[in-house]
């Protein structure tokens, strides 16, 4: 855990410094298209090579589905919320739904589970981040980020938003429809350190996402821990693991590491989705700080006890 607490730390400075020192212009350029190149060349062959490598067991299937279910609360409730108690503009809801169901499984929560569990227990790591986290960023992020966001007002341009600005969505299909054969080991892992390799691409945009907020009075460094961004880190970090050990209990007994990725830190891809579909940075970014902050803590804690 310590590299990785490291590469967190340094990477956000490096965002945060170079909007600082290249200007706010020049920066966000660099932001964007860091996003781009997450977005159009690493996540698809991560979602087509790890779908089609996919193998499920009876508590396997159960667990990821309760994964779901717990996600799909944690949204549901924080739409309400948002909507309801909080009365926030539309592109802020729909940020706050993607921060309180998308984790950081996969980066930040592989390399926990290895710290938390041993290394035997990675794969089923790997197999939560590839049917939770990664189905639902092609599909219901995306789906959410086009209902929410501002870049369409109408229900035929937020569907075409969401199919032409989703290239994941393709390689995820591709990927449950292509055989075994077309996902060598080799290509699988390529692919898992491609996720390794956005951790500090992601946590780059999130120090330059903070900084360009401060600058406009809207954020400070650290930022605020604002109402919404405390809501956020409770559903994702409470709730949605509530609800997937609850089923647990009740219903089959699943993975471990199932309830660790649940309750994993905000995911960089709702920054992802919100800057692809212009909704509020600052609240996923931030959440995204104080959150990993929390999981990195108790990491190392773990990792030395």
């Amino acid at each position: 855990m310590i590299p990785i607490a490291l590469t967190i730390a340094a990477a956000t400075a490096v965002g945060f410094g170079a909007e600082r020192r290249l200007g706010g212009e020049r920066a966000q350029l660099a932001a964007a298209r860091t996003m781009r190149l997450m977005l159009w060349v690493l996540i698809p062959p991560v979602a087509f090579f790890n779908l089609a490598d996919l193998h499920l067991t009876a508590g396997v299937g159960a667990g990821l589905a309760f994964g779901w279910i717990g996600m799909l609360t944690a949204m549901a409730v924080a739409y309400v919320v948002g909507t309801h108690l909080l009365r926030l503009p539309r592109p802020v809801v729909g940020t706050l739904m993607l921060a309180a169901g998308m984790g950081n499984s996969g980066y930040l929560g592989v390399p926990f589970t290895a710290a938390l569990f041993g290394f035997d227990d990675v794969g089923d790591a790997v197999i939560f981040d590839v049917i939770v986290s990664g189905v639902a960023l092609p599909t219901l992020a995306f789906a959410v980020g086009a209902a929410f966001g501002t870049v369409a007002t109408e229900a035929r341009t937020r569907l075409i938003a969401f199919f032409t600005r989703n290239p994941a969505l393709w390689a995820a299909a591709a990927g449950l429809l292509a055989p075994e054969a077309l996902s060598p080991d080799w290509a699988v892992d390529a692919s898992r350190f491609a996720v390794m390799a956005m951790l500090p691409m992601g946590f780059f945009v999130v120090g330059v996402t903070l900084a360009s907020e401060a600058e406009e009075g809207a954020v400070r460094f650290p930022p605020r821990l604002t109402v919404p961004v405390g809501v956020a880190i409770g559903l994702k970090m409470i709730l949605f693991p509530t609800v997937v050990l609850a089923l647990s209990v009740i219903f089959i007994d699943i993975p471990d590491p199932f309830i660790s990725q649940a309750a994993m830190a905000c995911g960089i891809n709702p920054l992802l989705v919100a800057h692809v579909y212009g909704m509020d940075r600052s609240l996923a970014a931030s959440a995204v700080a104080y959150s990993t902050v929390i999981v990195v803590a108790v990491g190392l804690v773990v990792s030395f006890a």
